[in-house]
């Protein structure tokens, strides 16, 4: 069976693994937009966030024998946790300042941490072997599904689901933005702001390092790992608009599943599909499509 000419089979294939993309394009930059549009920083830590979360499953199943699905908990707290201590020391010194202070602080922070992996474990990839239980493929009919690559899409759009409810539903997503818009008006009402603004960065890099252990059974597991993505990444940010917890995540997968079909009618635009995108919205939106002037 064919469609527009093209076997359904490969076409399919195309456009589960646009989906699956989408699904790391829309975890990583729901964590930029958190981030953003919380705490105005240009986190270019991000990817290396999103290295560390592989890290972190990797070493705790090397060294403590901890599987899959406990990492999927513990190493994301892992780089919040570390992701906190450096909003503490470092990022929080930058928020009153112009945001190009933000961006050079991060780059250099990601930098550092980059070599420091590339130093103790090189520049090859690891392999990281996924959970027994989703071994396998399953028969949809039309086209074989892996197990794991249908659990990373749900799993996705779970947490996205949960972030967003979390930070637009929540009393505790009101206080974070209220301390945001007014952060002395909240002060004076008894909130511990900077406890506030370290929580919400520790969130939107426990994002990353979540889509890292899910990524470590689909990759190799590598330093670098993180370097090609995040360009990507505020390629969809900026599309879905800066700050616009939304917006990342729709664009998110509707870049992957543009991606994924690119990749069949016209391979050699795959690669660059994205940005001629986001060249558009910009010269039509400039906010984003989702963003606020």
């Amino acid at each position: 069976m064919t469609i527009l000419g093209i076997p359904s089979a490969a076409l399919f294939s195309q456009l589960l693994i646009g989906l699956i993309n989408g699904s790391f394009y829309a975890l990583l930059s729901l964590g930029l937009a958190v981030i953003f549009g919380l705490l105005r920083v240009i986190n270019f830590t991000h990817g290396a966030q999103y290295m560390l979360g592989a890290f972190a499953a990797l070493l705790l199943l090397k060294f403590a024998g901890i599987g899959f699905w406990p990492s999927l908990l513990i190493a994301p707290l892992l780089v919040a946790l570390f992701s906190a201590v450096l909003e503490r020391l470092l990022i929080a010194r930058v928020y009153s300042l112009d945001h190009l202070y933000g961006m050079l602080l991060t780059f250099g922070l990601t930098l550092i941490i980059e070599g420091l992996f590339r130093h103790f474990y090189g520049s090859s990839g690891q392999p990281y072997a996924a959970p027994k239980e989703l071994s396998g493929a399953v028969n949809l009919g039309f086209m074989m599904l892996p197990k794991y690559r249908g659990f990373v899409i749900i799993a996705s759009l779970a947490v996205c689901l949960l972030t967003w409810l979390l930070v637009e539903r929540t009393k505790f997503g009101a206080y974070l933005r209220a301390a945001t818009e007014n952060p002395k008006l909240v002060q004076a009402f008894g909130v511990n702001v900077p406890l506030l603004l370290t929580l919400t960065y520790a969130l939107g890099s426990g994002l990353a390092g979540l889509a890292g252990v899910l990524a470590a059974p689909m990759y190799q597991v590598s330093p670098l790992m993180g370097q090609n993505l995040i360009i990507v990444v505020f390629a969809v940010v900026v599309i879905g608009g800066m700050g616009s917890l939304i917006g990342a995540i729709a664009t998110g997968y509707t870049l992957g599943l543009i991606e994924g079909l690119t990749k069949v009618f016209y391979p050699e635009a795959s690669n660059t599909v994205i940005f001629a995108v986001m060249i558009i919205v910009l010269l039509v939106r400039p906010a984003g499509l989702f963003g606020r002037a």
